[in-house]
Order: structure tokens, then sequence, then C-alpha cells
């Protein structure tokens, strides 16, 4: 069980140092946003380009952030009903959802989405709008996301399984934090 939770904090690790990094294409998509209303409006000009940009940081970061959600168990939840489980059941909720739900989620988004974006790589697909950006970047978006799912969905199952064996402890929160570096 120790080198599950060693690849537990790894993963852990990766996760959110992409999570925080992600942060910044928020920012980024408003500087865009801004600066594409901005030369749209003053310049009476307009760029599909700098739109879709926009688009593509906006998705890159919701797609990314998704893993760090689940880290941080930030994602939705009927925590009025789940507070009024037993502890047990709750984790035992928890792995049944991420065992039946997440990971096989996870697998089939990237096993139809891997050959689509391949494709699109392959032939060079561009928007059908002109001046559009390549459209296998955005595409690919989709993939690492859900690769990126997919670990974190088997690094908490390691730590609910590890807290139910009572190998780590139960936090304070009614959710499990990511595990320390040792």
């Amino acid at each position: 069980m120790n080198a599950l939770l060693a690849l537990s904090r790894g993963i852990d690790r990766v996760n959110a140092l992409i999570g925080r990094a992600v942060m910044w294409l928020i920012l980024a998509a408003i500087l865009v946003s801004a600066a594409n209303a901005t030369v749209r409006k003053v310049f009476d000009i307009s760029s599909n380009a700098w739109l879709e940009l926009q688009w593509y940081l906006f998705g890159a970061a919701f797609l990314f952030a998704a893993a760090y959600t689940l880290q941080r168990n930030e994602h939705i939840r009927i925590d009025i009903v789940s507070n009024h489980l037993p502890k047990g059941l709750r984790h035992a909720i928890e792995i049944f959802g991420h065992l039946c739900m997440l990971i096989p989620f996870c697998l089939l988004m990237l096993w139809e989405t891997w050959p689509t974006v391949l494709q699109s790589y392959e032939i060079g697909e561009t928007s059908s709008n002109y001046g559009g950006l390549l459209i296998w970047p955005g595409k690919s978006f989709i993939v690492i996301g859900f690769a990126l799912l997919f670990v974190q969905g088997i690094s908490e199952l390691i730590k609910r399984i590890a807290i139910i064996a009572g190998i780590l402890p139960e936090t304070l929160h009614s959710h499990h934090t990511p595990l320390p570096v040792e």
C-alpha cells in the first residue's frame, strides 16, 4: 500500500501544480476578451483567431482544472444528503462512484476522443471561420483534461481505500486532503 500511496502523492503533486498554473489561463482569457472587445469597438476591426483563442483558453482552464477540483474535493455532490450518512457509507459511495462511474467515463472519453485528435492533427484541421485557429490543440485539451481526471480518480480511490483500511487518518473535514509530501 505504501507504493500506491507514493503514487497517489505524485499524482496529487502534478495535478496541484497544473491546477494552480491553470488559474492563469482564466486571466489570459479575460485579457484576450477585453483586448478583442476594445479593438473591435475602438478600431472597428475584429479577428476570429483572437475570439477562438479566448475559447481555447477557457476550455483548457475548465478541462485541466477538473482534476484539481476533484483533488480539492470541490466537485459537485449532494452534501445535504452525504453529510447525514455514516463515514463508512460515504467512503463506500465514493469508491463506488470512482470505480463504476468516474474512471470508466474517463476511459471512454479518452478512447473516443483520441482518434479524433490524431486525425485532426494529421490533416492540419483548421477552423471553418476566416482567420481561425488550428482545431487539434483545442481537441487535445479534451484528451489531456480527461487523462488528468482519470489519474486523479485513481489517486482518490487509493486514498479512500487507505482511509477505510485505517492507514490514512480521517481529516477534520468531510473529505480527505491531498497527501503531504514526504
